[in-house]
């Protein structure tokens, strides 16, 4: 009995940390063929594996699986050097919904959602995790419009994100 509950308990974590937040729904009609490549942070909610990096940048390829591998890569500013993280990403239910789980550190993984997405381009997705204290507005270039940055803030700040904690991304030429 001892066992069983832990590993219901087990699992109830780990499907937490794939979840969704409260109200907050991923996007529609995603398309994972026009997601992939390159995107470049713009603001995000600081946490202890992004201290510290400028220049990050998000670069998603599908695999023959169906599977998204992902390179996480940043400069950072302290140790002068870049760092870079290797994951893979697994769609939660459809490929045509912005919900996937991505995992950097073997079987544990955690949730990716796309919860705004200019569908037309491509240009720009707003993305969380289970919780709402993970944020990030990514963009297919190293700036975007006042525009686009003000919707972000007023899209956070309407989902109750904590928005006065945002931290804007310096892209510079770093060799």
């Amino acid at each position: 009995m001892k066992q069983l509950i832990t590993t219901l308990g087990l699992v109830t974590l780990l499907c937490a940390c794939t979840g969704l937040p409260e109200n907050i729904q991923p996007v529609s009609n995603f398309n994972a063929q026009k997601y992939q490549g390159t995107w470049y942070e713009i603001a995000r909610l600081d946490h202890s594996f992004e201290q510290n990096l400028s220049n990050v940048t998000a670069t998603y390829t599908i695999n023959n699986d169906g599977s998204v591998k992902v390179i996480n890569r940043g400069y950072h500013t302290q140790d002068n050097e870049w760092q870079q993280a290797d994951g893979i990403a697994k769609f939660v239910t459809r490929d045509d919904v912005g919900h996937l789980k991505v995992s950097f550190f073997g079987p544990f993984y955690g949730s990716y959602v796309v919860f705004e997405l200019d569908q037309d381009k491509y240009q720009y997705a707003y993305v969380t995790s289970y919780n709402r204290d993970y944020l990030w507005l990514l963009a297919r270039t190293p700036k975007v419009s006042q525009s686009v940055i003000d919707d972000f803030v007023q899209t956070a700040q309407q989902y109750d994100f904590a928005i006065e904690q945002l931290i804007y991304v310096q892209h510079n030429d770093i060799e």
